[in-house]
């Protein structure tokens, strides 16, 4: 049975583009604030999500770090690294320094993108048991 860890809503600014006749690579900076059961807390500074095209495909790949507390009132940070392949196959991977949040390190994760104003809703999904 899956879980919803936590949603960032997340608001992106202006991108950066390179071009090539055989690729194309798009930096989008954003801000973040995430909600949940087991943390809540915002990015500190901007993350980036850069999606990359080619000939081969298509690669997103989104880093940031959040500050906020985790689900025992503890002041944490995690990082966040999503990859993927398209919106709907986004892999999250999360180091934490919170000792009630280690879990999350070598949870089976999934991530949702949803379009939302100004940005997107981004639901991190573990679909392992906890």
């Amino acid at each position: 049975m899956s879980e919803l860890i936590m949603t960032i809503n997340v608001t992106t600014y202006e991108a950066q583009m390179l071009q090539r006749q055989t690729s194309r690579v798009v930096m989008i900076p954003f801000s973040g604030e995430a909600t949940g059961k087991y943390f809540n807390g915002k990015t500190i500074a901007n993350g980036v999500d850069t999606q990359i095209t080619t000939k081969n495909g298509f690669s997103l790949s989104a880093r940031y770090m959040l500050e906020g507390t985790d689900c025992s009132g503890k002041k944490c940070r995690l990082f966040i690294e999503n990859n993927g392949t398209s919106l709907d196959d986004c892999r999250p991977k999360i180091y934490t320094d919170s000792e009630a949040l280690a879990f999350l390190e070598n949870a089976e994760l999934a991530a949702k993108v949803e379009c939302i104003e100004n940005g997107v809703s981004v639901s991190i999904i573990c679909s392992s048991g906890l």
